[in-house]
Parts: C-alpha cells; sequence; structure tokens
C-alpha cells in the first residue's frame, strides 16, 4: 500500500513539510494527486498535533515519541490505514511507527486514529527510506509491515519496486535480533522477487519452510482488506513473506 502520496499536502499542525527532498537511489514511493475529503481535513486538524510526528533527520527517541517503552513495528506504506488501524486495535501492547506520504492516506488514518480511539499510532508523513536512514538506530525496531508495494507490472519499470537488495540491508540492520520483516503482494512475480532478496540477506531468515515454496501462511494479525477481498473473488493469489532477523 505504498507509492501514492500527494504532491500538495495540507499544512496541517505536525505534518512534513510538501516539499522534502528525497534520495536518489531508493524510494518509498512515486508521486501522484489525490483529494483529501472533509473528514480527513477535519482529522488533520483535531488529531494530527497529537499523532503526526515531523521528519527530523535525528535518531527517534520511542519512549518519547510514544510516552511509554514497548515494542515498536514499522510500517511502510498503509495506504487508507485499513489494516494498520486494524493491527494497532489488536495490539494495543506495542507501538506502531507509520510512514505514508498520500495525504488522503494519512487523513484517513487519522480519522480512523479518532473514531477508534487508537493511542498506540504515530505518522510520519515522509519517506520512508530516509526515516530509515536518519530516524532509525541500528537495532531499534521489534518488526516492520511492507503489505502491497506497488509491483510495477512491467518489465522495464521493475527497477522501481521499492524491495530490493539495498533497503532490504537497511531494514534488516534495523531490526533487533529477533525481530520480523513481514512482506504481503498480490502479484506473484513480486513475490518470487521479495523472497528472493529476503533469502539472500544474511542478516535474514525465513519462518516458513519449502513446503509452501517459502511462502508463510498470512498471520492473523493482518486483515483482509475490501482491495484484497476483491482480488480473492477474482481468483488473484496473495502471498506473505516473513522473515525474522538472525
Amino acid at each position: 500500500m505504498i507509492d501514492t502520496p500527494s504532491s500538495h499536502p495540507p499544512a496541517a499542525p505536525g505534518a512534513a513539510p510538501a516539499d522534502a527532498s528525497q534520495p536518489r537511489n531508493i524510494r518509498s514511493f512515486v508521486r501522484r494527486t489525490g483529494r483529501t475529503t472533509v473528514g480527513q481535513a477535519k482529522a488533520f486538524a483535531d488529531v494530527g498535533p497529537k499523532f503526526l510526528r515531523p521528519y527530523t533527520g535525528a535518531p527517534m527517541d520511542f519512549a518519547a515519541t510514544y510516552e511509554r517503552s514497548a515494542p515498536t513495528i514499522l510500517e511502510i506504506g498503509f495506504g487508507m490505514g485499513e489494516a494498520t488501524a486494524h493491527i494497532a486495535a489488536l495490539m494495543p501492547e506495542k507501538n506502531f511507527l507509520c510512514c505514508e506520504v498520500h495525504t488522503p492516506g494519512v487523513g484517513a488514518l487519522l480519522k480512523r486514529i479518532d473514531e477508534q480511539s487508537l493511542t498506540n499510532i504515530r505518522i510520519l508523513q515522509h519517506d520512508a527510506v530516509e526515516v530509515i536512514d536518519n530516524m532509525l538506530p541500528l537495532g531499534s525496531v521489534d518488526g516492520a509491515h511492507i503489505f502491497f508495494p506497488d509491483p510495477w507490472h512491467k518489465k522495464k519499470h521493475n527497477k522501481r519496486r521499492l524491495i530490493q537488495a539495498p533497503l532490504i540491508a537497511k531494514l534488516a540492520a534495523r531490526l533487533k535480533p529477533g525481530g520480523y520483516l513481514h512482506c504481503a503482494t498480490d502479484w506473484q512475480p513480486y513475490a518470487e522477487q521479495i523472497l528472493e532478496v529476503l533469502s539472500a540477506e544474511a542478516l535474514l531468515r525465513n519462518t516458513a519452510d519449502a513446503s509452501n515454496g517459502g511462502y508463510a501462511p498470512k498471520p492473523d494479525y493482518r486483515p483482509l482488506t475490501k482491495f484484497e477481498n476483491r482480488g480473492i473473488k477474482l481468483g488473484h493469489g496473495v502471498w506473505d513473506v516473513v522473515f525474522t532477523r538472525v
């Protein structure tokens, strides 16, 4: 659920600047336009100051950010926040640090946070790659989620896919020993690439055995979204890849 930012985010309290620079080699999104609804804009104003965190380029103090000490899960690209809010409600004992640059998506998750009275989510409206590079210390997070990243279907565009060796090396280094990386996609060629890239990272080990091709059963915490249910009804598969940090 990534690669979907707006080029004109609203000037909401706590939001990152719209013109924040992006890294040249790896980027967690491409730009596209999008409209923010009245409800999303209200959520930016009402709860944005509490749950949005600015990109600072300095290492994060999780205890100060969440006003408690708890396991922290990074999410890269949460789309409209449906799965994020579900998982955060299911796991109130964990902190969720969520990166997304698409303004309507950020507004939608803020609206869900308000409606569901969630307290364990913080949002960085900024490129996740820069967040990883500059704000996440080595061995600092307990897990990472990348659900349904843009598959870039055309072969000539495959190089634009997010999940490639350089990013996975960065993520693996930020996971605590025993921490996990969970990726999911509904595009089989991308699933094969994800499995290959994660398998090649020395710091990671697959949680699944070879009996299912190295793919994991869908963890109970990941919900079936409307998008996924629609795909399943059309006969599309979904592949989960779950690795742990050695």
